[in-house]
């Protein structure tokens, strides 16, 4: 044989290696970047190429994300349309839910159906509420839209897309089975009121995540077209109006606790995601002394959440407003965490604050109903990012939430023990 055929093998096989061991330069080309309003879009992408390469801890955390992407892959789609009972007016394309802490005093009878009067007792759940109204479907909507959502990016399955496609489709767009964009009758009281302001913290606590669904799906997902995101560009667009401008909008605004902060959060993701940044940058701006200073003590307790009878849950709960609201800060040139108020009071002292409980160091002292150490896990994850020496070295004493820590997939903070505000 001649040199040249010898040759020639060599270099075949040598060709055949290099393709085999070594990674071409598209196969770790960089993803797109998510235009979320909360969450770090460049972070995402950054995790994406992370995941690529093989990285073991997000690894881990990526097959705790998408157990939970399977288990939606098997429910829904949920639709206002099929409550048992229209929200008054009649039209059951408005969105209905019940005061969580309002109960019956009579038992219910042909002529009083509902049991009325109703008293509140807080901190206490009415089963009821669960039953007849949307409220837990359109927690469902929420909580799949962004488990699926994240899932196809980091995955590239496109089963987790098209499941978040019909969703969304199912609970927003379809004329059919859609949601008016209006939260007139949320958190109703029967035979009391037929709506209150206070129910739109139903979608503040959490819609936020939907609203970074939908952007992360518009980096290619399969099926979610370029109709259906002008779609939902449209109803966040209506919903960002009915929350200016309706009175429960403005009652709710006008809220000197966790409602308050979960309004200002929710109005500058979506003014933010539908393009009026002057908006998003204002609110957050006007959350340092609107928000921060009334309500963040000197010592960074937060005395109208310690008030309640779920006191630890309150404290997390509103600095889940907090910690998304400086999310959204960050996409407008607002730093929210570095902000000191007249007493000194600001984020980074309001979750020190929670500390000792939340790394079992110490007892919660004030009243709780239900106390879960993980609630605070995620919030302090967040402050450790932002720079707070304390929280980061908190973060390995933290108690890990049901269904695994994912804050290295979705660094944005949620309800960990969620119940409804």
């Amino acid at each position: 044989m001649s040199a040249r055929p010898r040759l020639g093998v060599l270099l075949a096989a040598v060709a055949v290696l290099t393709a085999v061991f070594v990674p071409s330069a598209s196969a770790h080309a960089a993803p797109a970047v998510p235009e979320t309003a909360v969450l770090d879009g460049a972070r995402l992408q950054q995790t994406k190429l992370r995941l690529d390469r093989g990285d073991p801890q997000l690894r881990r955390a990526l097959r705790n994300l998408t157990i939970r992407a399977d288990n939606w892959l098997h429910q829904g789609p949920w639709t206002v349309v099929d409550k048992s009972k229209p929200a008054p007016g009649g039209d059951v394309h408005d969105y209905l839910s019940q005061a969580p802490y309002w109960w019956p005093t009579t038992t219910p009878t042909a002529a009083n159906p509902w049991g009325c009067p109703y008293v509140q007792r807080d901190g206490q759940r009415n089963p009821e509420v669960d039953t007849g109204t949307d409220r837990q479907d359109v927690e469902k909507v929420f909580d799949s839209t962004y488990d699926l959502a994240l899932a196809w990016y980091y995955t590239g399955d496109k089963r987790y897309a098209q499941k978040a496609d019909q969703v969304l489709r199912t609970w927003f767009l379809d004329p059919a089975t859609r949601m008016n964009p209006n939260l007139n009758h949320a958190q109703f009281i029967p035979c009391k009121y037929d709506g209150r302001a206070i129910g739109i913290i139903d979608f503040s606590q959490s819609y936020t995540s939907v609203v970074d669904a939908i952007a992360i799906l518009g980096t290619g997902a399969p099926g979610w077209t370029k109709t259906d995101r002008a779609a939902m560009t449209q109803w966040n667009s209506e919903f960002l109006g009915w929350l200016k401008n309706n009175p429960f909008g403005k009652e709710e605004g006008a809220a000197a606790n966790n409602h308050g902060t979960f309004y200002d959060m929710e109005l500058a993701a979506l003014a933010y995601a539908t393009g009026d940044k002057a908006l998003a940058r204002q609110t957050v701006l006007d959350a340092r002394a609107k928000r921060v200073d009334p309500q963040i003590a000197g010592d960074g307790s937060q005395p109208q959440e310690l008030a309640r009878t779920r006191s630890w849950h309150y404290s997390t709960f509103d600095l889940v407003a907090y910690t998304r609201l400086a999310a959204v800060g960050r996409h407008v040139g607002v730093n929210l965490w570095s902000y000191q108020g007249p007493d000194g009071q600001g984020l980074l002292k309001a979750v020190d604050y929670l500390l000792p409980a939340a790394t079992g160091a110490a007892a919660w002292s004030h009243p709780e109903l239900e106390f879960y150490r993980y609630a605070a896990s995620d919030i302090v994850h967040a402050a450790a990012d932002a720079g707070d020496a304390r929280a980061r070295a908190a973060v390995p004493k933290l108690e890990a939430p049901p269904g695994g820590d994912l804050w290295a997939l979705r660094p944005a903070a949620e309800q960990l023990d969620s119940i409804t505000g």
